[in-house]
């Protein structure tokens, strides 16, 4: 857990330091930097989707997700821990700010093969280092988005611990499971995803990342199944 608990505070370090120093910053250059990191997101989820060895498995991965993430509802449920929290932090005049950016980092930093593979080597090998260089990469983008987004970015830390340290603790299950084939298109199908946070934050395509989630596990047995069937 030691690597989920160094990546949480990071985040919140990086808020904190975002949100005392941002104000010195102008509007249009706050404006200018968060395209930049759109852009950036959609390069890194492009180069991950792109591991795929089989589209076919990321495309039902989606599909099922998908029906599985509208069921739970899980955009909807992150959406009201994010409501609940702002209005303990933020008072009634936030108009959804906080919200918003607990919503749209959440997702971000808890979303794709670095959280998802560093919490796996923490769990299995008590490796941490994929999560320490995930740390210092969420660290630095918390300074700029929580100079644009405001306190909600550092409320994101809790939804990473949860979701990172979950991962962490059932490791040990996976371990006969996680083949490099599974890694790959488990990386692919959250590289996607990634694409999908891109385009939020571009403003281009509002999109229900959070609902597509579970695709990124199932892509654990559609993986299996497929190559199973030789298909």
């Amino acid at each position: 857990m030691l690597g989920t608990i160094v990546n949480a505070l990071s985040i919140i370090l990086g808020a904190l330091l975002g949100m005392g120093f941002g104000r010195a910053l102008p509007e249009k250059m706050k404006d200018t930097v968060i395209q930049g990191i759109g852009l950036a997101v959609l390069l890194i989820g492009g180069s991950m989707a792109l591991q795929t060895k089989n589209p076919l498995i990321v495309i039902a991965s989606l599909v099922a997700g998908g029906i599985l993430g509208e069921w739970i509802d899980i955009e909807l449920r992150l959406q009201q821990l994010g409501n609940r929290l702002e209005r303990q932090f933020s008072g009634p005049n936030s108009k959804g700010h906080f919200s918003k950016a607990f919503v749209t980092t959440s997702l971000i930093y808890c979303v794709g093969a670095m959280a998802i593979m560093g919490a796996l080597e923490s769990g299995l090998k008590g490796n941490h280092s994929i999560l320490y260089a995930k740390s210092l990469l969420d660290g630095i983008s918390a300074v700029v988005f929580a100079s644009t987004m405001g306190v909600g970015v550092m409320a994101s830390a809790l939804p990473v611990f949860i979701y990172q340290g979950s991962i962490t603790l059932a490791a040990g299950l996976l371990q006969g499971v996680l083949s490099n084939t599974v890694v790959a298109e488990m990386s692919a199908t959250g590289g996607l995803l990634i694409v999908g946070i891109g385009l939020n934050i571009l403003a281009i395509k509002e999109i229900k990342v959070g609902n597509l989630l579970p695709g990124i596990f199932l892509s654990i047995p559609f993986t299996l199944w497929f190559t199973h069937m030789g298909i």
